[in-house]
């Protein structure tokens, strides 16, 4: 597969803050990554160097292109949410579409209009009469109505309810994603994506920790409930990370076999949150 992101020896600082520190990335065309990591962790300064709206060292190419040189040529192919929509408030939903149209030639008007039909947004209110889950919709209408090879989301879902936020993914997964774009997303609410994504990476301190793709996370890793008779049963297969949970003891394992884990408790596959703990945190 081409590489849709291909970053070597990625660096940025800010004065005596390092936010990437020789960051090596790959994004392959027709994936949906998720990058998750704490505050701080670079994912922001990562996403803008993406976008060309940072300098950077280190070789970076988003669709073959240097992000910061090319940005122009670049963004006629990429889309992004940020985790505050910018919309203008004083504008009103049919003149934003009048404009996008006219500033952008990928823009498709119609295929727009069909999205916000299956929403309230009348194309007379103005953004500022809009609710916070309403921008969003019509954020993401006017973005999916662009030919995008790329799509990046920075917490595209903050502030909102669970409602807004499962339609949200459900309409990127349904009527977006082709297989032939690629996504990138950022989010805190990693339990959200577990089903959406291809691929997810862990950052802290502007390092990838991780790089998996779900495949490799559902056969690599294994939760297992034991009973208290068989918890030194359990740690002696070295398990990344353990926790009580209602009086009995969940381990966190990697590349332990699934038999030998059953024959000790109840086997599971853990949550990308639960990953993400064990590995940044360390156990507990």
């Amino acid at each position: 597969m081409a590489a849709c992101i291909e970053a070597r020896g990625l660096r940025r600082s800010f004065g005596s803050t390092v936010a990437l520190d020789g960051l090596d990335l790959r994004v392959e065309e027709g994936r949906i990554l998720g990058l998750i990591g704490p505050n701080g962790a670079g994912k922001s300064t990562a996403l803008n160097a993406i976008l060309g709206l940072t300098r950077y060292e280190g070789d970076l190419r988003v669709l073959g292109l240097d992000p910061w040189t090319q940005r122009d040529q670049l963004m006629r192919d990429v889309a992004f949410i940020a985790d505050v929509a910018v919309l203008p408030r004083w504008i009103r939903v049919a003149q934003l579409l009048d404009y996008v149209g006219g500033v952008h030639p990928r823009f498709d008007r119609a295929k727009a209009e069909g999205f916000l039909a299956k929403t309230t947004i009348q194309r007379t209110s103005r953004v500022r009469e809009l609710s916070k889950g309403m921008v969003t919709q019509l954020h993401l209408a006017i973005v999916m109505a662009i030919d995008a090879k790329l799509l990046v989301l920075d917490e595209p879902t903050l502030g909102l309810d669970l409602l807004y936020r499962k339609q949200f993914y459900d309409t990127l997964l349904n009527d977006y994603f082709d297989r032939s774009r690629t996504i990138l997303v950022t989010t805190h609410q990693v339990e959200e994506i577990q089903d959406v994504l291809t691929d997810f990476l862990f950052i802290d301190r502007g390092r990838i920790v991780l790089d998996c793709s779900m495949e490799e996370f559902e056969s690599r890793y294994a939760e297992v409930m034991v009973g208290p008779d068989r918890v030194e049963a359990a740690r002696q297969l070295q398990p990344m990370r353990e926790r009580k949970v209602f009086g009995r003891s969940l381990f966190l394992f990697d590349r332990v076999n699934r038999e030998r884990l059953a024959a000790i408790g109840e086997v599971r596959t853990p949550s990308i949150a639960d990953l993400f703990v064990a590995v940044l945190g360390g156990a507990s």
